[in-house]
């Protein structure tokens, strides 16, 4: 990670600290100090000793409060999104500000709701629970346009931790991520759902409320759920695709899974990815 203090994340760049990176060729200008005497006793060749620079880690969460979070069936005990999406971004929060690393937040509906510069020290990390706490869905989705000002907007390449239930076109989110890998940050996305969403079991006629429009339609479920699980399907293929194809770090979650198995799978993962630090 690029960052402007130490802190516990690798850096690109080389530097002093106590995990040994690898030996290269002495040339004039270096510091003696970090010379290799024995190599040069042995060999007659000089050998400088490189470390692994540590610095800190700049995490900007994204979370959508549009309407449609506030969905949730409470299907065996499971919350609406919008419950989900609080206790993700604060618990990843928390784990950043612990370790050093600067966190903000962003809160998007139909316009940008908050933005909170991040920022690393723990009086800030209040600032970003109470935030979230407050954080009310309403109004439509205007993730993609928002995403593509964001990517833009953080300058310094940082982890962008997407909170949403996606309700967009999965060819313009594909252009959001692609903007976000173009200008170098790390991106991980929390694709939130309801088991209801995904079973369609309902069994008799029911009024369908657009939460981000108002409208409605009444239909007889059982006429229409091999259309439904159809269009599903093809979204989610859709949705899959887009994040092979732009290399993000990518969590479809059920609102009902407990939400530390949630993040537990996120850090596990990540940890393959980078290495333990």
């Amino acid at each position: 990670m690029h960052g402007n203090v130490s802190g516990k994340h690798r850096s690109p760049h080389r530097g002093s600290s106590v995990e040994f990176a690898e030996y290269r060729k002495y040339v004039p200008g270096d510091d003696l100090r970090r010379l290799h005497w024995r190599a040069l006793a042995r060999t007659g060749r000089q050998y400088v000793k490189e470390f692994e620079a540590d610095t800190n880690l700049r995490c900007c969460f994204v979370v959508d409060t549009s309407g449609s979070m506030r969905f949730g069936s409470g299907y065996e005990g499971g919350l609406s999104k919008i419950d989900y999406a609080r206790r993700l971004a604060g618990a990843l929060g928390y784990l950043a500000v612990q370790q050093g690393d600067a966190v903000g937040l962003t809160c998007v509906s139909d316009t940008v709701v908050t933005s909170i510069p991040a920022r690393r020290n723990p009086a800030h990390l209040r600032h970003v629970f109470d935030t979230l706490e407050k954080a009310k869905p309403a109004g439509g989705t205007r993730l993609v346009p928002v995403l593509h000002e964001l990517a833009e907007t953080i300058r310094q390449r940082a982890l962008v931790v997407i909170v949403s239930d996606f309700f967009v076109q999965p060819d313009e989110l594909r252009e959001c991520f692609e903007h976000f890998r173009f200008r170098n940050h790390d991106l991980a996305a929390f694709h939130l759902l309801d088991q209801q969403e995904l079973e369609f079991d309902f069994k008799r006629p029911m009024r369908f409320v657009d939460l981000e429009g108002g409208t409605s339609i009444l239909a007889e479920p059982t006429e229409i759920a091999s259309l439904y699980h159809k269009a599903l399907q093809s979204y989610l293929t859709a949705i899959k695709q887009a994040v092979l194809e732009t290399g993000v770090d990518y969590h479809a979650v059920q609102v009902d899974e407990p939400y530390d198995k949630a993040l537990m799978r996120f850090l596990v993962g990540r940890t393959q990815r980078v290495g333990v630090r």
